[in-house]
């Protein structure tokens, strides 16, 4: 019995200095890949939206987390500044309104009905009694240009911008080009960009109206030549 015990011990003894079964490194690597790899192991993983979105909350994070390092007071500074700037924007949209493009070519100043500059300023009344300061101050722009032609400072031109008119009455009218201009863009504004007319624009439309009606235009060569021209144009008809 001894020696059975003596040879079972030593079939153990001699088992265990074996060394144990082992994988080399690199094929264990990738069995454990391909394991790792099967739908079993991936059926509650995010979607690549959710992933995609996890991502950018952890850049913002990250942002935020810079800023608020770099700003005094830390992330309550920070928080100031951002109320602080949407304040500013706020304010200005509120202020200035949404912003519009300029069409490229300004249409013209008239349209296809001509009146004369008595029933522009009429209709320019009427608006601003009820207050539609938009229809009033385009009204009364008509009226300054229509004026002009009639008293033929200007030629009565199909198609003519307001800016043409300005520019073309501020060489008979010099004291009164920059007048002329602002009422031109006041026009413009109103018409084409988007703003709105108040009644203190209108105001100074109409007074432009009137003193120009009682502006007496300067001589010069260009004025004479336009002049001699409008007067034999108008023998011709």
């Amino acid at each position: 019995m001894l020696r059975a015990g003596d040879g079972a011990t030593s079939a153990l003894a001699r088992s265990g200095d074996e060394p144990p079964l082992t994988v080399p490194r690199d094929p264990a690597r990738e069995a454990a890949r391909r394991e790792l790899s099967k739908d079993l192991y991936h059926q509650n993983d995010p979607g690549l939206f959710q992933r995609a979105l996890d991502t950018l909350w952890d850049w913002i994070g990250d942002l935020f987390d810079t800023a608020s390092t770099a700003t005094p007071g830390g992330t309550l500074g920070l928080l100031v500044v951002v109320l602080g700037v949407a304040a500013v924007v706020a304010a200005l949209w509120w202020r200035l309104g949404a912003p519009r493009r300029r069409p490229t070519s300004t249409p013209a100043l008239f349209d296809d009905r001509p009146r004369s500059a008595a029933e522009h300023r009429a209709a320019a009344e009427a608006h601003a009694a009820q207050g539609h300061w938009n229809q009033a101050l385009q009204e009364r722009m008509r009226a300054v240009v229509r004026a002009l032609e009639e008293r033929a400072l200007l030629d009565a031109r199909p198609g003519r911008t307001a800016d043409e008119a300005a520019a073309e009455a501020g060489r008979s009218l010099p004291a009164h080009t920059d007048r002329l201009r602002a009422a031109a863009g006041d026009f413009d504004e109103v018409t084409y960009g988007g703003r709105r007319a108040t009644q203190q624009s209108y105001r100074r439309m109409a007074v432009l109206d009137l003193d120009l009606e009682r502006a007496k235009p300067e001589l010069t060569a260009h004025s004479i030549h336009h002049t001699a021209n409008t007067a034999r144009r108008g023998a011709a008809e």
